[in-house]
């Protein structure tokens, strides 16, 4: 009996410190706009599932949900399948009759997030994509490099961004990927091109985050990507910081603050 109860008050301790209030900017639109990049291909991992009609079920319960189940995964959960979505990681059972929004918790060796531990995966694996398109500043001598989703028109990305040399000299590197939060139709989201396809991206990212106007500009990019990856993985504000071990800071902190984090972590 005492086991229950200190399981529940543990249980009830984790929910309460995933409801906290952050620091961040929160007015996510729908994603309603046509792609404007090829899907990726679909990757379905079996493990112990091997009577599970993989494909039939990504079909059924994609139509049924309006979801783009881009992979199905064994849970630690016997029965129970992990959904890997656009809209992000949900569950299911074998039959698709059953579909579950929740957190894994297994509590045999005191309480881990299985939930979590997967999306800090699909998070990581994700943000390797970008390496090559994400905005970069820099640190000269850098201990820790962070991703941050960023929107040019939130006030704490601007504040954020106006410390970037405190982080850098912390030797913290900061990689923006695009987060536009009114969705990918609009002003808000044409800026945010504008300074992905800027001659420099970091000067234009300079401006916009200082309030002044860039000038338009085009290019093949990968900003709908970035977006979409984001609201995968949970991103449902500005700034959200995915630290080197796939956990998120969900909304601004201060250069120190992070600092000790990162350190702390063991990053």
């Amino acid at each position: 009996m005492k086991f229950i109860q200190n399981t529940k008050i543990k249980l009830i301790s984790i929910v309460a410190l995933m409801v906290v209030t952050s620091a961040g900017c929160s007015e996510v639109a729908n994603d309603q706009t046509p792609s404007e990049t090829t899907p990726e291909p679909k990757v379905v991992k079996q493990a112990n599932a091997s009577s599970v009609d993989t494909a039939s079920l990504e079909e059924a319960l994609g139509n049924r949900l309006n979801l783009d189940i881009t992979a199905i995964a064994d849970s630690p959960v016997e029965g129970l399948l992990q959904l890997y979505t656009d809209k992000g990681l949900f569950y299911a059972s074998e039959d698709g009759n059953y579909f579950l929004q929740a957190r894994v918790y297994n509590i045999t060796d005191g309480i881990i997030d299985e939930t979590e531990n997967a999306l800090k995966d699909m998070r990581l694996s994700g943000i390797d994509k970008f390496s090559d398109s994400a905005i970069v500043f820099k640190a000269e001598d850098e201990k820790y490099v962070v991703d941050v989703f960023t929107d040019a028109t939130c006030g704490y990305c601007r504040k954020l961004h106006r410390e970037i040399s405190q982080y850098n000299q912390l030797g913290i590197t900061i990689r923006y990927l695009a987060f536009p939060r009114s969705g990918l139709t609009g002003e808000n989201y044409d800026n945010t091109v504008s300074i992905w396809c800027a001659e420099d991206p970091n000067k234009a990212m300079n401006l916009a985050k200082a309030g002044a106007e860039i000038a338009a500009a085009s290019c093949e990019n990968n900003v709908a990507e970035q977006y979409r990856f984001g609201q995968s993985v949970g991103v449902n504000g500005t700034p959200n910081i995915i630290m080197p071990d796939g956990s998120v800071v969900p909304g601004y902190q201060p250069a120190p603050a992070l600092a000790a984090a990162l350190q702390s972590a063991g990053s």
